[in-house]
């Protein structure tokens, strides 16, 4: 498995925020992962609209309606 490029300690607060009382280390990893692999779809897809409307440059909006493709909501 490669390492992610998001570091484990954010991951292992995410968890604990979300209620967990305790979290391994595998699992903050898998997260990261996750993470990553959702925020690289939202990333490509938000550079598709960028592209479509004539920009190079990604902004907020992008990432935004982006989320709203690919996470469905």
């Amino acid at each position: 498995m490669v390492d992610s490029e998001l570091a484990v300690a954010p991951m292992h607060r995410i968890c604990k925020k979300a209620g967990a009382n305790r979290v391994s280390e595998a699992a903050t990893k898998a997260l990261a992962k996750e993470l990553e692999d959702v925020g690289i779809k939202i990333a490509k897809e938000a550079i598709r609209l960028a592209l479509h409307t004539g920009r190079k440059t990604v902004k907020a909006k992008d990432i935004e309606e982006a989320t709203r493709i690919v996470m469905g909501k």
